[in-house]
């Protein structure tokens, strides 16, 4: 018993160190640093000053639009993601010769960089939008990133053509555990594409549905790479999401112990949503 309990810690130790070093150590030192007025750079004349930052953080009207944005952001890609992505398995899962070369196309921009991902699309929504709205004469393809509202469309397209791909692979591996014999038996009924889908296929695909939302929040709301490249927060942080922010009150305005506390927040915000999205699913899985 105890040489199996030995090569069990032995097995989980290298993990289990890198998890510590690399995430519970830095979570607890900026949790720790979010009441202090550190500067960043010294750690011996550090003092504790409560939740000063915190409600510096609150009082940030940047912090508050940011918050609003990127939860506007998140609700948006939540839908669009995981209805393409659904459209998507259940294209490439009907019986064609195509099947394989469609999967591959569609997952394709998921090996692209964020930040290479927005520079492209940036250049498609400055120069090739434009060329095309001035060829056509159509007013709402010019200037599509000088606004908060046209910028927060591009977001939403970029990820989408980012990760729809990725989770289009999570919804194919539950497609293809259904069994045959209940689709057919539902055709013997005579239901009909939309009443197997919405009767059969989503309510056996629910622990799908419950990873790819789960996915498609956590990376909504981490997203930076990609507002860096695109719009670089612009215009006038009309677009600026809570990564972003945190990252500015850090690095460009030198305020440490605010974007600590700010990052605090924030891992409060998501782990909340995530936990409840992870709960109301799972309990909804068992239901079914």
């Amino acid at each position: 018993m105890k040489k199996k309990n030995l090569s069990f810690w032995l097995f989980l130790a290298p993990a289990l160190i890198a998890f510590i070093l690399v995430q519970l150590i830095p979570l607890l030192s900026g949790i720790y640093y979010s009441f202090t007025n550190w500067n960043g750079i010294d750690s011996v004349t550090v003092k504790w000053t409560g939740l000063q930052n915190y409600v510096a953080a609150f009082k940030d009207a940047t912090f508050t639009h940011s918050f609003l944005f990127t939860l506007k952001f998140t609700i948006l890609s939540l839908i669009v993601l995981n209805v393409i992505s659904f459209g998507l398995a259940l294209l490439v899962t009907r019986k064609s010769k195509l099947n394989n070369l469609l999967r591959t196309v569609f997952f394709m921009p998921n090996l692209i960089g964020g930040l290479i991902l927005g520079f492209i699309w940036q250049f498609i929504f400055i120069q090739v939008f434009d060329a095309l709205g001035r060829a056509i004469h159509v007013k709402w393809l010019l200037g599509w990133l000088s606004t908060g509202n046209t910028g927060l469309a591009g977001l939403i397209i970029i990820m989408a053509w980012q990760m729809s791909g990725y989770l289009m692979v999570i919804y194919i591996s539950s497609l293809e555990n259904i069994p045959a014999e209940t689709l057919e038996a539902a055709e013997i009924d005579g239901a009909n594409a939309w009443q197997k889908i919405k009767n059969i296929t989503i309510p056996l695909i629910r622990p799908a549905f419950t990873v790819s939302i789960f996915l498609t929040l956590s990376n909504s709301f981490k997203l930076y790479d990609q507002n860096l490249s695109l719009t670089a927060g612009g215009p006038a942080k009309a677009t600026e999401m809570l990564a972003m922010n945190i990252y500015n009150t850090a690095f460009q305005f030198n305020l440490m112990g605010v974007a600590q506390a700010k990052a605090v927040i924030f891992f409060l915000v998501v782990a909340a949503i995530s936990l409840t999205q992870v709960y109301i699913s799972k309990k909804g899985e068992v239901e079914v």
